[in-house]
């Protein structure tokens, strides 16, 4: 068992593998959601890429522009196969001369192994850093003003970075103020004890609902390969840069963009169930049987059910929203927080 997760325990955590499942329970925790909360973003992984040859390696692998970052930003970037299906979705940022890809941990292992097969002679190293770089998802509209009496500096803008002694702190999208904190295992114990004098502890499943408010999807091993990147909205969310070079995929995407072919876009549902819907579950039409698209991902609310993000055939939604089900439940929609074009 790591330091962290003994720490984490000892403070009332509780654990299923690498997610950290609850601190009370999850139903307490969920209807707290709304208020100033903090969980430890235990089954997130961190690739390291640093190298004299790395930043034009990575270019030409992911979706966005590596070159854009300049160590007070990040970025959402895909990771395409040849056919611009997505492999991987990265947050991306630049840290000392390294840039850092931040990733669901059980995919950690495959991803480095296949950017390394690409690696050939060019001076690049990639590590997995994700036993030495620890993160913290901190939420709430009194975040910002918390924050500040304990850092320094605060970001005050989606995607700006702050790098201070303790720690790198980063602002996500979205109308909520949500933040990343990442430092070392040193550093983690202290920044965590001081934290919680002002945030309340959740699991996972709080963070993963507001990423869900916030429309902001992700990719796991279930559905690896299963998206364009346009699917699931990566274009809305600037995660695909149109003007930058050639990289893996690109002629797929591109060719999706310039002529205007997206059939498929990802939407905000909940879905009424005692039961939670999987990454990869299958969307069907009215009939049960018709495939009109697959789950991305999903978690529980304060109000009963899951809420989703679903990908979904466009077609099929401008019939009758109320021909896409689950496992014959059917998809209520909400709005995303973000137009789609």
């Amino acid at each position: 068992m790591s330091k962290i997760k003994s720490f984490l325990m000892n403070h009332g955590a509780s654990f299923q593998d690498e997610f950290l499942m609850c601190f009370e329970s999850q139903n307490t925790e969920m209807q707290a959601s709304h208020v100033d909360t903090m969980t430890a973003l235990t089954h997130k992984g961190i690739l390291q890429i640093d190298g004299e040859d790395a930043i034009n390696f990575i270019q030409g692998q992911l979706t966005n522009d590596i070159k854009q970052l300049n160590g007070v930003n990040s970025q959402y970037t895909g990771y395409c196969n040849p056919k611009g299906r997505l492999i991987a979705l990265f947050l991306a940022f630049s840290h000392q001369n390294h840039i850092h890809l931040v990733l669901p941990l059980r995919q950690v292992d495959s991803i480095l192994k296949r950017l390394k097969m690409f690696v050939m002679r060019s001076k690049v190293n990639i590590l997995d850093q994700s036993e030495h770089i620890q993160c913290i998802g901190i939420t709430g509209l009194n975040a910002p003003e918390k924050l500040k009496r304990l850092f320094k500096q605060v970001p005050s803008h989606e995607h700006e970075l702050i790098t201070l002694d303790t720690g790198t702190i980063l602002r996500l999208p979205g109308d909520l103020p949500r933040y990343l904190i990442f430092t070392n295992n040193q550093q983690f114990e202290s920044i965590w004890e001081l934290l919680s004098t002002d945030f309340n502890k959740t699991g996972h499943s709080v963070w993963d609902y507001l990423e869900i408010q916030a429309g902001i999807p992700e990719v796991v091993i279930e559905t690896q390969e299963a998206f364009v990147p346009q699917m699931i909205n990566l274009d809305v969310l600037n995660a695909i840069n149109f003007k930058k070079g050639c990289y893996t995929g690109q002629e797929i995407v591109a060719r999706t963009h310039y002529l205007g072919t997206v059939k498929r876009r990802m939407f905000l549902a909940n879905i009424r169930s005692e039961n939670q819907p999987k990454p990869g579950d299958l969307l069907t039409d009215i009939d049960g049987e018709t495939s009109v698209g697959l789950l991305v991902r999903s978690a529980p609310t304060p109000d009963g059910g899951f809420d989703v993000l679903a990908e979904l055939r466009l077609d099929v939604l401008s019939q009758d929203k109320n021909n896409a089900l689950w496992k014959n439940v059917p998809l209520n929609f909400k709005e995303l927080p973000y137009l789609l074009s």
